[in-house]
């Protein structure tokens, strides 16, 4: 199986820098896996190093942004996008909460996103484990502002509440992909309306921004590009982000097409213009967890507005 050759637009700069070095140890003490290097994330380098060559607005002088991967290595689905390994379930570390609030404040992150494994395996497959780790960075540094990109939880509502009331600043799952191609995209126990359901249940019963991600590039068509955002906003969904899918192996699912930056552009103006998105962050190598969509949040949630004030100040913006 061949993997499709890279456009000059993906071309990637390889991690470095003083600022890449020290928090690749810093996570190393505390024995804690990052999203970003078991996924093989293309903007590890420059989310790591505080890059000011950020599409979204970086500047190059803050002190870098990493996603925190709860609960191991390793995963109980085996999506076919994804390189995160599969099976072979080690227990909670229960100093894992305590460890991650710890290395955010020596990093001294002021932004953070958690996410994790999913963790079917366990009775309330993880959402305990995650929902403290929210709390011990919060009991630690209340002014860190904590992104949470969870899992679906099998759509069960109790455990997404855990999360609820835990109190993050965003709370975000991905849908993935268009409702069509959620398998082979996805692991067959996900799918388009459970994703949906999660997404609804944060939307209308939390203060937290609720955000979403799709990959672009897994033979999707534009009609369904389209519908997928129309979706989210009906259920309250506010913040979205595209982003190229590029195969982490041969042995992953293929990349169909790569798609121009131009067309990311495209989506951008659908998703804020035609659908009222607060925000949207669109680009070949933008990704869930970028920092497009944390410097956004960020700025909204620093100024002090709540979720709804934001929302509405949006809204006012858009009538005029």
């Amino acid at each position: 199986m061949s993997r499709a050759r890279k456009p000059d637009w993906l071309k990637m700069r390889p991690p470095s820098g003083r600022r890449f070095t020290e928090i690749k140890q810093i996570l190393r003490d505390y024995d804690l896996h990052t999203v970003c290097e078991e996924a093989n994330c293309p903007n590890l380098g420059e989310c790591w190093s505080g890059s000011d060559n950020a599409p979204g607005g970086g500047t190059g002088t803050g002190p870098g942004t990493a996603t925190i991967m709860l609960m191991g290595d390793r995963c109980s689905r085996g999506c076919n996008f994804c390189d995160v390994q599969t099976g072979g379930m080690d227990p909670l570390d229960e100093d894992e909460p305590e460890n991650v609030a710890r290395a955010i404040a020596e990093i001294g992150l002021d932004y953070v996103v958690l996410t994790s494994v999913d963790r079917d395996d366990l009775p309330d497959q993880g959402a305990g484990h995650f929902a403290r780790t929210i709390r011990a960075i919060k009991s630690r540094q209340p002014e860190t502002l904590v992104e949470a990109l969870i899992p679906d939880f099998q759509g069960e509502p109790e455990l997404v509440q855990k999360i609820i009331a835990a109190e993050p600043d965003v709370i975000a799952h991905n849908v993935e992909t268009v409702e069509r191609l959620q398998w082979p995209v996805r692991d067959r126990r996900a799918n388009y309306e459970q994703s949906l359901s999660v997404l609804e249940q944060v939307s209308e019963s939390s203060d937290s921004y609720a955000k979403t991600s799709l990959m672009l590039g897994v033979g999707e068509y534009d009609h369904e590009i389209y519908q997928t955002p129309g979706d989210l906003r009906e259920i309250g969904v506010d913040v979205v982000t595209f982003g190229q899918y590029l195969q982490p192996s041969r042995s992953h699912l293929e990349v169909s097409n790569h798609v121009h930056p131009d067309a990311f552009s495209v989506w951008q103006r659908v998703a804020e213009e035609e659908f009222d998105f607060l925000y949207c962050a669109s680009g070949p190598l933008v990704r869930s967890s970028y920092r497009a969509g944390e410097l956004f949040v960020e700025a909204i949630l620093r100024d002090g507005e709540s979720v709804d004030a934001a929302r509405k100040a949006a809204r006012a913006g858009e009538a005029q």
